[in-house]
């Protein structure tokens, strides 16, 4: 089964992610800082992403802990597909020379991007 969270479910994973395991006051907190949210909605999002497996919950303790089961890398892996094959139809070109136009890449970053491919092209090889 493919689970693809919602914007919203998103956003608590990022918290999550952040954190490492949080409880939903965390979470709520932290996102309140940026939007208007409730914290019985974070709560009911929290228990839906349990319920799809996005998250574990401890509940050895009053206070439940959450903890991300979806990787960050599983989605932006999904969050890439899916633009890359609708908005730039399959083009991995397009989709980095239209990154790399649009966004100022630090000098760091361009080493790296530099590396990836010499390496990639090492690979190849």
């Amino acid at each position: 089964m493919d689970i693809k969270p919602t914007e919203s479910e998103l956003e608590i994973l990022q918290v999550i992610w952040n954190k490492g395991q949080c409880t939903v006051r965390d979470v709520h907190e932290q996102l309140a800082k940026t939007k208007d949210a409730g914290y019985t909605t974070t709560l009911k999002l929290m228990q839906i992403m349990h319920d799809k497996g996005l998250v574990e919950r401890d509940t050895t303790s009053k206070t439940h802990l959450y903890k991300a089961l979806f990787t960050q890398e599983r989605a932006q892996s999904n969050a890439l597909d899916k633009i890359l094959s609708t908005v730039f139809k399959g083009s991995t070109s397009d989709l980095v020379i239209q990154a790399l136009g649009q966004h100022r890449a630090s000098a760091d970053e361009i080493d790296t991007i530099k590396n990836f491919l010499n390496q990639f092209d090492q690979d190849k090889k």
